[in-house]
């Protein structure tokens, strides 16, 4: 095979800010560089980026470049403009052979042969957690993408079954991709679960949420499950760590009118030499998503070894396999249920504990960024 320049869509990868797909991008971009010094890396942004990343696998002997293609894409028409106007010119002047896009975004007027990754078809559920324009435009041009890239994959089955029944695609075309967590997430010592119950909770047994705020992470039902949990325990708190997203209003007023609101803390995006300290002390990760492609941080509590409820529906159940405490997530009592067994049962956490020590072992990024080559060696020249 002869050496080809792979360009890499890093919009998502901001320096203090990676979320999900960021993360996704950041960790399997750096991989597939690292893993195949012989082909170049055109990392494209779409705003000015820390260089330090390219630098530093540069001196490991990848063979990588950033560079800025505007405008900024973080609006429905700057996106169109970013993918349909700006990308396919900017890979026409970098001669790219192939185009990786991790986001679930390609570009229909490019003719580079592409690989997709799709992490969930969320909107096509929720149509009514999602803003009215953005809406309209996934639905106009998700579709399309996915017929229009010559490779897909996808971060679970569930997200591939989705593919294959709304979008009538061949499954033979999606390969399944998972994703993997931060080595850095690890069990805490005694010593450091009660510095973290000092930080986030003052000094009590806690649970956490990790995530962003938005309707799709169902805060409200947690919050409500929260209060009937705290009419009936006295002892634990409730960590929110995630940054408020969008539609959070309806959040912001049941949160308000909690009859246990002073056992609520929140906290905000935290970087994971932070975020891993909140997740150690923790009695259990609450994580009951009415909809999710994967759901990295039920993958990162295995590695904290936290015990995990979360949602029998969407990925939830493929990812957490017999790790989790699955509950509906649309019943408010169900989630109260679950955190007092989380709370009273000792022999269930441990059970959970272990097994969530098993399920991880079937995911890393390694793995992830190994996969991805496979799916890309498709399409290259």
């Amino acid at each position: 095979m002869r050496p080809v320049r792979i360009a890499v869509n890093m919009r998502f990868v901001l320096p203090g800010k990676l979320e999900g797909i960021g993360w996704y991008s950041y960790e399997t971009a750096l991989r597939l560089a690292l893993s195949h010094p012989e082909h170049e890396f055109l990392f494209l942004y779409d705003r000015p980026f820390d260089p330090i990343l390219i630098r530093t696998l540069n001196e490991q002997g990848a063979r990588v470049s950033g560079h800025v293609v505007t405008p900024p894409a973080r609006h429905p028409l700057l996106w169109y403009l970013w993918f349909e106007w700006a990308l396919p010119a900017a890979l026409r002047r970098l001669k790219a052979d192939v185009f990786f896009s991790p986001d679930g975004f390609c570009s229909l007027r490019s003719q580079v042969p592409t690989l997709m990754v799709v992490h969930d078809l969320a909107f096509e559920h929720f149509g009514n957690h999602v803003p009215p324009l953005v809406l309209r435009y996934y639905r106009h041009f998700s579709p399309r993408y996915a017929r229009r890239a010559e490779a897909l994959a996808t971060v679970s089955q569930a997200t591939r079954s989705d593919l294959v029944r709304l979008y009538g695609l061949d499954p033979a075309r999606i390969s399944v991709v998972y994703n993997g967590a931060n080595t850095l997430y690890s069990p805490l010592t005694p010593d450091a679960v009660s510095a973290a119950r000092l930080e986030h909770a003052a000094g009590v047994p806690y649970f956490i949420y990790v995530g962003s705020v938005h309707p799709r992470k169902n805060l409200v039902r947690l919050l409500q499950a929260f209060d009937q949990f705290a009419d009936q325990e006295t002892e634990h708190a409730l960590v929110v760590a995630g940054r408020m997203a969008w539609q959070t209003g309806r959040v912001k007023s049941v949160w308000g009118a909690l009859k246990h609101r002073h056992r609520v803390h929140w906290v905000d995006h935290m970087e994971v030499d932070q975020l891993r300290l909140a997740l150690g002390g923790a009695t259990a990760l609450l994580y009951p998503s009415l909809f999710e492609g994967f759901g990295i941080p039920i993958l990162e509590a295995f590695y904290a070894e936290v015990p995990v409820l979360t949602s029998n529906c969407s990925s939830m159940p493929e990812v957490a396999g017999q790790g989790a405490l699955l509950v509906d997530p649309t019943r408010v009592e169900a989630i109260t249920e679950g955190m007092l067994r989380l709370a009273r049962e000792p022999e269930l956490r441990a059970s959970l504990i272990a097994h969530g020590i098993r399920e991880r072992t079937r995911f890393s990024w390694d793995k992830t960024a190994a996969l991805t080559w496979q799916a890309l060696e498709k399409i290259l020249p």
